[in-house]
């Protein structure tokens, strides 16, 4: 095989995993990095396009790439780290959105988009609101191919970025595990390596049409 692989976030945490695993995947010959300026990378060297994430911008960059290609979208912030709601809404909603508009016109095969457990266009909460929001406009673009990939809280080391929440975590899921079982289990905290694993095993199966994984389905897949 010799397919191609897109990966917006690729500097996060899942998108690093992501570049990591693609570059040493047979099945992927090209692996493609969208980042905002040149990046160290550990483990892989993919291609980088270095974009500012308008349309107007990214869509002569990619659309000799997007068709056939799997695309891997691993963009998300954090209020905090956004600096407002109306920027957090342009990483996690906007952004997300653009990539899938040119997947669609471009004819990509697939789309994968990381969004997160609870994620509910009519919640109370913030964060959980505009990943549901995220959900449904790309729903609405009728890709041939969709992944929602929910996660639960996710493990490991990032770079530059603090999240104590998920060190918190880490810790409990280590000495209390029993407490996520039956339905709590897709609360229990994932590896973003297993997630990025699993993402690519989805996209390998070609399913069609859409598909929704929640944390135990994707942890089960990346086994």
């Amino acid at each position: 095989m010799n397919k191609t692989a897109i990966v917006a976030g690729a500097t996060g945490l899942i998108g690093r995993e992501l570049v990591r695993q693609l570059t040493q995947d047979a099945a992927y010959g090209r692996v493609i990095a969208l980042v905002r300026s040149r990046t160290d990378w550990e483990g892989g060297q993919p291609e980088e396009l270095v974009t500012d994430w308008s349309e107007a911008q990214l869509e002569p960059l990619l659309r000799d790439k997007l068709p056939g290609a799997d695309v891997y979208c691993a963009l998300g912030t954090t209020i905090r780290k956004a600096g407002s709601k109306e920027q957090f809404r342009r990483v996690d909603l906007e952004y997300p959105l653009t990539l899938g508009r040119l997947a669609r016109a471009h004819v990509a095969s697939r789309l994968l988009v990381v969004s997160s457990t609870g994620a509910d266009s009519s919640s109370r909460f913030f964060y959980s609101r505009v990943k549901g929001e995220m959900e449904e406009a790309l729903r609405a673009l009728g890709l041939p191919e969709l992944h929602f990939i929910r996660p639960s809280l996710l493990l490991g080391q990032r770079k530059n970025d603090h999240r104590p929440g998920e060190k918190f975590a880490e810790a409990v899921s280590g000495a209390m595990p029993f407490l996520f079982r039956g339905p709590l289990q897709r609360y229990k905290p994932i590896q973003a390596a297993a997630v990025a694993r699993g993402m690519i095993r989805a996209a390998l199966r070609e399913h069609g049409g859409e598909q929704v994984w929640e944390s135990e389905r994707i942890a089960e897949l990346s086994r």
